[in-house]
């Protein structure tokens, strides 16, 4: 009854008012008396969390939690491109000529998700990778590599679920979604870090990232859980063999390589 509940409160709700109490209701002090259920509900591994449960002012203070400095750690292979969250991988494939990507039998638009036919044409015939961020999932989002943020902007305003369920049956939640976009540069090509929102409170705060990027380091959190979409350009990305779908991955964790035209990866 719990999980359905909470489902309910994190997942499924896209109404403007009832998001907007909920909202309300988890940043405030009563919230508290739930964060116990919710940690046992969702098997919140407590021993990386950076706080005990007591010290949590607020059930959405304890959503956007921070983890010990030590819990991830973040592979350091200079080529290596790493989950900027833990989550589970949904789906990888490629991007169309025609900037379409195939997700749970659905096409998706890559030029309506990035806002645009220009900023989509680099992506044609690149990867793209879907990951899930559940409940019980650390929200926080971290950069997948070194490399300069060439443009940041943010688009649409509607919020349905992003699940599995919602990538399948939802009305296209990856290119409609409220979603902010960071486009990232790596020498002459293009990573973009798709950051989509569930609720319809879509709350997505955003880093001061300044212009460089290091890998691993923080670029902004959710508030109510969503999905991460990255974009690679063609060329630049060799998936790990390691990678299987569906496929459980944490922050840090090596999910590919950045190709080297002259080694041949």
């Amino acid at each position: 009854m719990l999980q359905v509940m909470y489902r309910c409160f994190i997942e499924l709700t896209n109404r403007k008012w009832t998001s907007q109490l909920l909202a309300r209701f988890s940043k405030s002090e009563k919230s508290r008396i739930f964060i116990p259920s919710f940690a046992h509900v969702y098997k919140i591994n407590q021993d990386e969390m950076e706080m005990p449960l007591s010290e949590y002012r607020s059930l959405h203070d304890f959503f956007i939690r921070n983890l010990k400095q030590d819990a991830r750690k973040v592979d350091q292979n200079q080529a290596a491109v790493v989950s900027p969250v833990d989550a589970v991988i949904e789906d990888i494939g490629m991007i169309t000529m025609d900037q379409q990507i195939m997700v749970k039998g659905k096409s998706y638009s890559i030029s309506e998700m990035l806002g645009g036919l220009s900023r989509a044409k680099k992506y044609q015939n690149g990867t793209y990778m879907i990951f899930y961020l559940s409940p019980s999932d650390y929200h926080r989002i971290h950069s997948p590599v070194n490399g300069r943020v060439a443009e940041q902007w943010s688009l649409g305003s509607s919020s349905y679920p992003v699940n599995k369920y919602g990538l399948k049956y939802g009305k296209s939640p990856l290119s409609k979604n409220y979603r902010t976009i960071t486009e990232v540069k790596l020498a002459d090509r293009s990573l973009a870090i798709v950051k989509v929102g569930a609720m319809f409170i879509n709350s997505i705060e955003i880093q001061d990232l300044g212009e460089d990027l290091e890998k691993g380091m923080e670029m902004a959190y959710f508030t109510f859980g969503s999905t991460v979409v990255l974009l690679f350009e063609n060329g630049l990305f060799e998936i790990s063999p390691a990678i299987q779908i569906p496929c459980a991955i944490h922050v840090g964790e090596c999910i590919g390589y950045i190709r080297d035209e002259n080694s041949g990866l």
